[in-house]
């Protein structure tokens, strides 16, 4: 019998993991980051992020650098073995997705489909 591995859906970079922690503290209060999708945009999807309060009921829990990762079950299948990374390039930073189930993404970089 083979025992079944879970990818981990979303994990972190160091560096990312180290500014939620930091956001979190600042904020006083926060679980943890909730990632997910939502339909949008001219590829069809677009990322959810969001530092979360509470744990909802359809909440997949993950952890990365220990940090609480949470993905609601429909947005699991787009998101599985998804990277973030907090990059600065420039006066622009932010989280970057890297995301292996993408296929195409819009030109300006907001939307994607799998």
């Amino acid at each position: 019998m083979n025992a079944k591995v879970d990818i981990q859906p979303v994990t972190l970079t160091e560096k990312a993991a180290e500014h939620v922690r930091s956001f979190l503290a600042k904020r006083g209060k926060g679980v943890g980051l909730r990632v997910g999708v939502r339909t949008s945009g001219c590829s069809g999807l677009a990322y959810k992020l969001e530092f979360a309060d509470v744990v909802n009921a359809d909440d997949r829990q993950f952890e990365s650098h220990g940090v609480k990762i949470l993905v609601d079950e429909k947005s699991l299948p787009y998101v599985e073995g998804t990277e973030l990374d907090y990059t600065r390039e420039g006066l622009n930073e932010g989280f970057k997705f890297r995301n292996p189930n993408v296929k195409d993404e819009c030109g300006c970089g907001e939307s994607f489909n799998v």
